[in-house]
């Protein structure tokens, strides 16, 4: 009888590897902050609050952070995943260093904010000129999609409530740049709110725009060029006021709700009014269709606004709500676009729901929960996610190609590569392991980013 010897070699294990190094596909993101101006940018931002014969760059310390942050941590500790990759990530402060700026960012109110944005809206505006063809602006027209999230808190951090869905924690507005269906995207805002924020609160959707045009090139904070698209919580009379306001004159594709008034004016459609609703591809959609409301429901509206409703067969399962009709659920949404067909109309307010993928991606990093305590901190915490998140669209838009564009956190492998630094003529080597999968993916990319202009 043969001796069972298990489904995996037996291997012996001892301390004392050199030049070994965990996190290499990590040298992406470092790269990125740094053929970006990112980590340049930063520096100059928190300047004034570095204290005088300090060993540390506060600029550093935040985009060490954030780098963590892209790698899989949820916490300011998780910094320590760099600390010990000084070959690649070179001095990490200690965590005290750390808790200590944060609460310095804190305790400034909104300054150190707007310093932040203020340096990521200056990189953004690079970003996009280098990567050319493949920016989010580069068919003419930029849209953000805003939408909210719900963050569970699992102590009393303060402005911690209860949320509308009866659970306990915050209810943060994001603002996403949509890259498109080759691409993925990347956040322009962030809103703290409690977790009893109403959701069709149009103050906040206003500051959330407002934050998202700031971080845009200049000639996307105004006019028709940029495309502000939300759900029905954006259906209020003084955030579409707002967006067409003189001067700003922006596009908008905002979900309304299906009030009564609009569900008598959709019984009264006739039968050839109604357009099959298609697919990205042009393909007609099974069972869609959609039509455009006029009269007095437009009353009270922003001039130029029109009311496109689609009815659509219920998936199994799903129970009609009182302002459905005829056994088809009715959604509807408002728009100012002309000379576009309504059923293109609608296949682009549909595709808000990419905005669910980037929650997906942003709760994957550093949005599970809140890790710290006040508001003011947890505020700093929300810039240093967005600061990954931006690390994580922009490497994919300036060195990816393919599949691995759309390639979201949990998918990204490449960066936990394992890896083998060496020093040879004065020259520092990192050597990703043959038989990886994705090694091709990060010698490719990494001469990708190699090739790109040095900042100014």
């Amino acid at each position: 009888m043969s001796k069972r010897i298990g489904s995996y070699p037996r291997l012996r294990v001892s301390g004392g590897g050199n030049g070994v190094i965990t996190q290499g596909g990590g040298v992406l993101l470092v790269e990125t902050a740094r053929r970006t101006g990112l980590d340049a940018a930063l520096s100059a931002a928190l300047a004034p609050w570095r204290k005088p014969r300090a060993v540390h760059d506060p600029g550093k310390i935040l985009l060490d952070l954030a780098l963590a942050v892209a790698l899989g941590g949820d916490c300011l500790a998780d910094v320590a995943i760099l600390r010990a990759e000084p070959g690649m990530f070179g001095p990490v402060a200690s965590d005290p260093t750390v808790s200590r700026l944060v609460d310095t960012l804190a305790a400034t109110g909104p300054g150190g904010l707007v310093a932040l944005r203020k340096a990521r809206a200056e990189v953004r505006e690079r970003v996009w000129t280098l990567a050319g063809e493949a920016s989010p602006h580069a068919g003419g027209q930029v849209i953000v999609d805003i939408d909210g999230v719900l963050v569970l808190a699992h102590s009393e951090n303060q402005d911690a409530a209860a949320t509308w869905k009866k659970t306990f924690g915050h209810h943060p507005l994001f603002a996403f740049v949509d890259h498109g269906s080759e691409g993925s995207g990347e956040p322009v805002a962030g809103l703290l709110r409690p977790g009893n924020a109403g959701s069709n609160t149009a103050a906040d959707h206003i500051e959330a725009a407002r934050l998202a045009l700031a971080q845009l090139p200049n000639r996307h904070r105004r006019g028709r060029r940029t495309l502000i698209r939300t759900d029905s919580a954006g259906g209020t009379h003084d955030f579409l006021n707002r967006l067409t306001a003189r001067g700003r004159w922006l596009s908008y594709s905002v979900g309304m709700v299906n009030t009564d008034a609009i569900h008598q004016a959709v019984l009264l459609v006739p039968a050839a009014a109604w357009t099959p609703a298609i697919e990205p591809d042009g393909n007609v959609r099974d069972g869609a269709w959609v039509a455009e409301l006029a009269g007095d429901v437009l009353n009270g509206w922003p001039k130029g606004m029109r009311l496109i409703v689609r009815k659509e067969r219920p998936h199994p399962g799903a129970q009609l709500r009182i302002t459905d009709a005829d056994g088809m659920r009715i959604t509807c949404f408002a728009t100012n676009t002309i000379d576009v067909p309504i059923a293109r109309l609608e296949l682009r307010h549909r595709q808000r729901a990419r905005a669910e993928d980037r929650i997906r991606a942003a709760r994957d990093t550093g949005l599970r929960n809140l890790p710290l305590h006040d508001a003011a901190q947890n505020r700093v915490w929300l810039e240093i996610v967005q600061i990954a998140l931006d690390l994580l669209a922009w490497l994919p838009m300036l060195a990816l190609s393919g599949a691995a564009r759309r390639w979201e956190p949990k998918r990204l492998r490449l960066f936990s590569a394992a890896a083998q630094l060496v020093t040879t003529g004065r020259r520092r080597w990192l050597r990703p392991a043959r038989h990886w999968p994705w090694t091709h993916v990060i010698t490719t990319a990494f001469e990708r980013l190699q090739a790109l202009p040095n900042p100014g």
